[in-house]
């Protein structure tokens, strides 16, 4: 089973990482201890992903919250997402497009192309390209689906604009770094860069002293 996010990772992650890298060390004695606390459940992540996708938080959570009203108050298991009149979804505030795409996910889950269990015991490649063989999912997701749901402490997500601005203004970058040149920077975190990844997100929430 692969290593998971927990308490005493995370305190040992933040010790090695200031230890290692100077610049994230002094990123980590101004914000703290890391939270970090895996959700669980790949499947409402995933179905939560495309709601949120390109819409600003404020009208996802709204959208989330008519679909859940339409099927008792919960994200609906995957039978039933596959099988609800587009009319439903559409009038939770769902577009075509995100209509397929949970479609697609809730296949996924249904014909057992992936199954919770087992997204847990695979190792982050193999669910990396699981997941993204279906609709909708590309490799940001998946990678948050790593770091967010499943707790895997060695993920970077070098597609992701709030890591590659931090990593470009705390490393006195030019421009935003392209994923080998995030790699390469990221080296020294292993094995603790989903951890490394979440201090730089908190960074650009920072004053500058």
């Amino acid at each position: 089973m692969p290593e998971r996010i927990d308490p005493i990772l995370l305190e040992r992650a933040r010790s090695t990482l200031a230890r290692r890298d100077k610049v994230l060390g002094a990123v980590i004695r101004r914000v703290g201890p890391c939270p970090l606390v895996p959700r669980g459940d790949p499947y409402r992540y995933l179905v939560r992903s495309i709601l949120f996708q390109q819409i600003t938080g404020h009208a996802a959570r709204a959208i989330e919250g008519r679909l859940k009203a339409s099927f008792g108050g919960r994200i609906p298991a995957p039978a039933v997402l596959e099988r609800a009149p587009e009319a439903t979804l559409r009038a939770a505030g769902l577009s075509r497009q995100k209509i397929a795409s949970l479609r697609a996910i809730a296949s996924a889950f249904g014909d057992g192309r992936l199954v919770n269990r087992r997204l847990a015991r695979w190792d982050d490649a193999a669910v990396i390209e699981a997941v993204t063989q279906v609709r909708g999912v590309g490799e940001w997701t998946a990678h948050m689906l790593l770091l967010f749901s499943l707790g895997r402490p060695d993920v970077l997500p070098v597609g992701d604009y709030g890591v590659r601005k931090a990593a470009r203004d705390l490393y006195g970058l030019a421009e935003l770094p392209k994923p080998r040149e995030l790699e390469a920077i990221a080296e020294p975190w292993r094995p603790y860069r989903s951890v490394a990844s979440w201090y730089l997100w908190r960074s650009t929430e920072l004053v500058t002293p």
